[in-house]
């Protein structure tokens, strides 16, 4: 028995860690990888770090000249990508909450004024272009507010109930669906994501609930956006493979942040209880999913796609609880994962702080404290070193190999991806116990390594405590 490719069949993993199996990895087939994405990725998006920006939150004015002063700062910590929610007008009518979703927009061409003006945002554009950063807008293209001015302009562009009246999808009664058998409707959407690109030089945008849009729309608009500006970058909120063969470079790794619930329950670490509500219920999961969830993906997704991985992001902060509720000590471990794990990771704001609380969705909330910068900035720093210094890490077929390492403990997950000569080699403890770190077969040679998080030498802990990580590689 050696080391063996994750991606290799799981059913041969599951019996060479359990021993219920004759075949071994190696003479396991590899599921069947779907075709090339037609996607062509910008070079800067191979070893890049996503960062969300919640403008109304980020700074206690809630303005987009407070948060240009943080623009160093997130220079410092290493981001690549600033992602902003979205940033226009938001509808009155149905409004929920004093200041309302984000997602019910108003007008599609203009910038919400209690953020600021279309200039002062076109001036932290630039800024961040000359800091090496890009810049994505969140778009809701599914739905508007309700007093957009289309419901008045244009009503044909509207889905209607049985009932002929707009309405909006799920519980989201601020705002209206559109109809995207219309292809006037189409090209008004076109029309207004052009804006962006032209009147304040966006690299790309983050597309709301993508999945309830019709893929054929997006094969057909990726190409209309490349036409005015070559290489943006576009990323689904979806976990729907069909999206990102032609249209998107990156969707959302939905089902992992869901499988580091379920293995953080098992572990006893989820402590997030909805108000009025029964606890929430998780099957047995252990790191061994982990092996069966990513195969599957590569199964399933375009080869040379991307997804994104995170531990939290606005969603889950307003509505599932925080990093910590969901995943307790084994925050850190995920978070790694989220870095060396195939994808690009995702920071969401006052994640790089530590912050441990819930912002409001539709109020203004107090903003995380920046200053001064604590151990978890350190951690994110160090991490984004990790991934802008290790050609092993970048997303997509670029990328290294990943390798697993089977151990004693089902809950001990190690792992190495190599490209160039530089190998990333990741030990972790994801279950409730202190557990030993002994190899079953083949170890990950360790030479020339380092612990990237203190600088020591590279060897391997006789065992580690629950929730424990550590990360070797060559930073030189």
């Amino acid at each position: 028995m050696k080391k063996f490719p994750i991606f290799m069949g799981v059913l041969a993993l599951v019996a060479t860690l359990f021993g219920c199996g004759k075949k071994n990895a190696q003479q396991a087939e590899a599921p069947t990888q779907a075709e090339m994405t037609n996607v062509k990725h910008p070079d800067w998006s191979r070893n890049a770090v996503i960062y969300e920006v919640n403008l109304r939150q980020f700074t206690d004015q809630g303005t987009i000249n407070a948060f240009a002063e943080q623009l160093p700062r997130l220079k410092d910590l290493g981001v690549d990508i600033l992602w902003f929610m979205p940033i226009h007008p938001i509808s009155e009518k149905n409004r929920k909450g004093t200041l309302g979703s984000y997602y019910a927009v108003k007008d599609y061409k203009a910038v919400n004024p209690e953020f600021g003006t279309l200039d002062q945002f076109k001036a932290v554009v630039d800024e961040a272009h000359k800091l090496g950063m890009k810049v994505i807008i969140d778009w809701v293209p599914n739905h508007s507010g309700c007093d957009n001015a289309w419901v008045t302009e244009h009503p044909d562009w509207y889905a209607r109930n049985a009932e002929g009246e707009m309405f909006g999808p799920y519980d989201w009664t601020d705002v209206y669906k559109f109809d995207y058998s219309n292809p006037e409707m189409r090209a008004g959407m076109v029309d207004a994501l052009k804006f962006w690109l032209t009147e304040a030089d966006i690299d790309g945008f983050r597309c709301d609930v993508a999945m309830e849009v019709p893929t054929d729309f997006w094969d057909e608009t990726r190409p209309q956006l490349e036409a005015v500006k070559p290489g943006i970058f576009m990323l689904a909120e979806a976990s729907k493979p069909e999206l990102q063969q032609n249209g998107f470079d990156m969707g959302y790794n939905w089902p992992m942040k869901d499988l580091f619930s379920e293995i953080a329950a098992a572990s006893g670490q989820y402590t997030f209880h909805e108000e009025g509500k029964e606890p929430r219920q998780f099957p047995q999961k252990n790191a061994l999913a982990i092996d069966s969830l990513l195969a599957d993906q590569a199964a399933n997704y375009p080869a040379d796609t991307y997804l994104m991985n995170m531990i939290t992001n606005h969603d889950l902060n307003s509505w599932e609880g925080t990093e910590f509720e969901r995943l307790g000590n084994l925050q850190g471990a995920f978070a790694v994962l989220s870095y060396t794990l195939p994808g690009m990771p995702l920071i969401y704001t006052g994640q790089e702080t530590g912050m441990n609380r819930a912002f409001e969705f539709f109020e203004k909330d107090k903003a995380p404290q920046w200053e001064p910068r604590n151990e978890y900035f350190t951690f994110y720093q160090k991490l984004n070193e990790l991934k802008h210094t290790q050609p092993a890490l970048a997303a997509g077929l670029q990328g290294g190999e990943m390798v697993r390492y089977t151990t004693t403990d089902p809950n001990i997950y190690a792992f190495s991806r190599e490209k160039d000569g530089k190998p990333v080699v990741v030990i972790m403890n994801l279950g409730s116990a202190e557990a030993p770190v002994q190899f079953t077969a083949e170890t990950p040679s360790l030479t020339g390594l380092i612990d990237i998080f203190n600088g020591a030498p590279a060897s391997f802990p006789a065992s580690l405590p629950a929730g424990a990580y550590i990360v070797y590689a060559q930073l030189q």
